[in-house]
């Protein structure tokens, strides 16, 4: 089985975390059952960016990012060609390494009230 390596973030996960799942595993919902707090202020439904994630390590395996989801991360803080969505990353059959970035940009959140 696959390994994903989530790689230490000052906030979320200041020791890193390396843990072996199943091909088909969602990076958002591991993250959230390790407690590791990746927001999501949209719920995962690819209509936000602070689930934003750089795949460091096993890019390649993915399935390619659809139209919106390239439309969203057009919007995220520190957009890098390994940039994806953690709500829409599934682990394939090969190891991953998962960079949170240290900024995000959570517009419900930061939006004038």
């Amino acid at each position: 089985m696959p390994l994903v390596t989530f790689l230490p973030h000052e906030k979320f996960c200041p020791e890193g975390l390396t843990v072996e799942v199943k091909p088909g595993t969602n990076i958002l919902e591991l993250a959230h059952d390790h407690h590791i707090e990746m927001e999501s202020a949209c719920g995962g439904v690819k209509a936000c960016t602070t689930c934003h994630c750089i795949v460091r390590k096993g890019f390649d395996s993915l399935e390619e990012a659809d139209e919106l989801e390239e439309d969203m991360l057009d919007k995220a803080w520190g957009l890098e060609a390994q940039s994806r969505l953690g709500c829409q990353v599934f682990v394939a059959d090969e190891d991953l390494t998962i960079e949170i970035p240290k900024y995000s940009l959570n517009h419900a959140a930061e939006a004038p009230h």
